[in-house]
């Protein structure tokens, strides 16, 4: 019975219980292992090699294209019912979400500091806290943001395609938009997490949480670092 796959919202107290530690287990496990490789590959990868990734406006849409075909593989891979399948298609995202952090990170690092790292991080775990916060405590349905995060992610990955081409900055306000649009994302899929989701798929759930916390990262650490600019 303990390999049972219940909707989560029909499972017992433990059984719900047991389902929500693993998820969030394997969520920190995912974030140690993003510091971890990014940690790496800060280390090994050779300076030319990032300066390159950022030296034109088509490399970086195909390293964007390639993490996103990227994303969906790992995603589907999560949902497998293969456990192994699972762990792979989570640590395909780790490592895809590294590499597409690696020059924004040796950016940081070269220019703003290692603190504005820590000072980004630390905001994103409280936003991420109180996000989920307000999903357990106040038993509201978010079921309704799937809407407009589809429409929400189809427009700015357009405006990242134009604006890569063309050339020009997006800016704050766009960054802004972003983290609240990956704050809305948190939302949904911890909604998500309560009431469609198997308890034993705790690592597909995970990878959610995951792809939905380094979006929103990536923002607001993008917004401190405008601040130094």
């Amino acid at each position: 019975m303990d390999n049972e796959n219940i909707l989560v919202s029909n499972a017992s107290d433990i059984e719900r219980a047991g389902f929500y530690k693993k998820t969030y287990q394997h969520l920190a496990l995912a974030v140690l292992a993003f510091i971890g490789v990014e940690t790496l590959l800060i280390q090994l990868v050779p300076t030319d090699v990032i300066i390159w990734m950022l030296s034109g406006r088509f490399i970086w849409l195909f390293i964007i294209g390639l993490f996103w075909l990227g994303s969906i593989l790992s995603e589907k891979m999560s949902f497998d019912p293969s456990k192994n399948q699972q762990y792979m298609g989570l640590g395909l995202s780790v490592i895809l979400w590294s590499i597409v952090f690696l020059p924004m990170i040796f950016i940081a690092l070269s220019y703003a500091g290692g603190d504005i790292l820590v000072q980004a991080a630390l905001t994103t775990l409280f936003m991420f806290a109180g996000l989920t916060a307000v999903v357990f405590f106040t038993n509201t349905d978010f079921s309704f943001l799937r809407t407009i995060l589809i429409v929400g992610g189809f427009v700015s990955l357009g405006i990242i395609v134009v604006g890569a081409i063309f050339g020009f900055n997006l800016g704050l306000w766009f960054s802004a938009g972003m983290a609240v649009l990956a704050s809305a994302s948190i939302l949904y899929q911890t909604d998500q997490i309560k009431n469609n989701y198997g308890t034993q798929q705790y690592v597909g759930a995970s990878l959610q949480l995951f792809s939905s916390v380094m979006l929103l990262f990536w923002y607001i650490l993008r917004i401190f670092m405008s601040r130094r600019d």
